[in-house]
């Protein structure tokens, strides 16, 4: 299960949240020069060369930008595997589009509620 945004997804969420919002953050592997396979669990607002990390959020961090009206679906039956299933629903929008895990489907509900100004 993904516990936390990838990194095109933080990169994207970094324009758009406020960054002390976010709970992770991907840092560069010093020998490497590249963002390491997984996010430090420390907040982004708690590094001090901040130029060098990008800011990541849990599903937890990103259930809490989301207005009081959201709401994560989660259905079993939606194909004949029985795969489970994630949608994002407010009062004010629907994605209209079922993901395999929680954080993409909260990510779409946040990129479809900044298009409409409405975050």
């Amino acid at each position: 299960m993904k516990s936390y945004t990838d990194l095109e997804q933080s990169k994207v969420l970094s324009k758009i949240l406020p960054l002390e919002s976010a709970d992770y953050c991907w840092g560069i592997d010093a020998e490497t020069l590249h963002y390491n396979n997984s996010p430090y669990p420390c907040a982004w607002k708690d590094y001090t060369c901040k130029e060098y990390y990008i800011p990541c959020w849990s599903l937890a961090a990103l259930l809490s930008v989301l207005p009081v009206t959201a709401i994560l679906l989660k259905d079993g039956n939606i194909s004949n595997t029985g795969d489970i299933k994630y949608n994002c629903q407010s009062s004010m929008i629907n994605i209209h589009k079922w993901f395999d895990n929680s954080i993409d489907a909260c990510y779409e509900m946040i990129l479809k509620l900044h298009e409409l100004n409405l975050l």
